[in-house]
């Protein structure tokens, strides 16, 4: 990681404002690796994990970043993993004191932890609530036992109602991760999975395509998963119920009452900041004449040892300027994501070029019935949803 005056030196890019800052912290450890993830996860017994040297080093990590962001306020924090509900309650209170003793966080600042039903007990969720956490993201992904065994959960249908009732009980607002074409699922199965999820009436519902990413598990040995008509048909499906229901699709995968978007994910995808830190973190920050990617060190010992080092910055192993030919498809590939587009003076704003730069890609996406435009802003159409990297690819250098 360089110095401020790196960062702040004369550039091509001329940004007239600097854009919403957010926090990404990654605790990396789960009980056990699931087959089809590829996040930077570590399997570890409970007892091993090592929660106040890396909180530790989680703070080294953000005090050696902090003059990239100095005086902005914080409007999110969202807590991944791994497992992060492997924590106790009493670590992630002391990482949030720690936080907001070191970062202006906004008033409304929404604090986001993802939890898993297998690391459920009883008056867990309420404590995390206790320790500052305002969101809870609970990673269900299926109520069906032969499903979650196939996915390699380590948790039951039964821990899945226990956890969403008191997910219910301690927070106002809440998500519910579902996934879909699973190996062996009928569409019958994936009403069920519907049936009980909503039951919940869950503010949010994040609901994903299993996809076989490389270097996983599934990637090797690949189970059988439905067809694309079938996979398809489950989509409708799932739009259909949730929007009877009174969720809105706001984004390709997430539908939320009136009120219950995610803000932390709604700042990636319209092209906002965020610091990441922990291990295998990516970031994102913009200056006056530059907008700059960074990643931290994967493997959680060695982040550790750099964090905890004489040069906490040395836990930074990627530290690159996203070029300027770069920055349309990178603005596009998050902005085009969302159901209402993104404002045509943000994408001027946020990536420091004119909107000529963008001119030709947008009238081809036109053209083709994926976008719709007026003065202000663009969107996607259904088409667009339904042919979205097809869409995102016009945006390529």
């Amino acid at each position: 990681m360089h110095d401020i005056q790196h960062y702040m030196r004369p550039g091509t890019l001329q940004l007239p404002s600097l854009p919403p800052l957010s926090l990404y912290v990654h605790l990396p450890w789960c009980l056990k690796k699931c087959p089809y993830c590829d996040f930077n996860s570590h399997e570890l017994n409970p007892r091993d994990v090592p929660e106040q040297r890396y909180l530790d080093a989680l703070i080294a990590d953000l005090e050696a970043s902090l003059p990239l962001v100095w005086g902005r306020p914080v409007h999110s924090i969202f807590i991944g993993g791994g497992t992060p509900s492997l924590f106790s309650p009493v670590g992630i209170n002391r990482l949030l004191s720690d936080i907001r003793a070191r970062l202006k966080l906004a008033a409304d600042c929404e604090i986001t932890l993802e939890a898993n039903p297998g690391t459920f007990e009883k008056d867990r969720f309420a404590a995390f609530r206790a320790a500052g956490v305002t969101r809870l993201s609970v990673g269900v992904q299926s109520f069906n036992d032969d499903h979650l065994k196939a996915l390699g959960r380590v948790h039951d249908r039964a821990q899945a109602l226990a956890a969403l009732e008191e997910a219910a009980r301690s927070f106002e607002t809440w998500n519910l991760d579902l996934m879909y074409a699973l190996p062996g699922q009928s569409l019958a199965q994936l009403d069920a999975d519907l049936d009980a999820a909503l039951s919940f009436a869950p503010p949010h519902l994040s609901v994903y395509h299993l996809t076989i990413e490389p270097n996983t598990y599934f990637a090797k040995f690949p189970p059988q998963t439905p067809d694309e008509d079938t996979a398809y048909a489950m989509l409708d499906r799932i739009t259909e119920r949730t929007g009877a229901s009174g969720l809105r699709r706001y984004e390709v995968s997430a539908y939320a009452r009136s009120g219950h978007g995610c803000r932390h994910n709604l700042n990636y995808w319209a092209f906002g900041d965020y610091l990441g830190i922990g291990a295998g973190a990516h970031g994102k920050l913009s200056f006056a004449h530059r907008v700059i990617r960074q990643v931290r060190a994967r493997d959680p010992r060695l982040y550790m040892e750099r964090a905890l080092s004489a040069d906490p910055a040395s836990a930074v192993v990627q530290d690159e300027e996203v070029s300027r030919a770069d920055l349309p498809f990178e603005f596009m590939l998050n902005a085009l994501r969302l159901r209402e587009g993104f404002a045509l003076q943000d994408f001027a704003d946020r990536t420091g070029l004119a909107l000529t730069a963008i001119r030709k890609p947008l009238e081809e996406a036109e053209r083709k019935g994926w976008l719709t435009r007026d003065l202000s802003r663009a969107r996607p159409t259904e088409q667009g949803f339904d042919f979205l990297s097809d869409l995102q690819a016009l945006f390529l250098p």
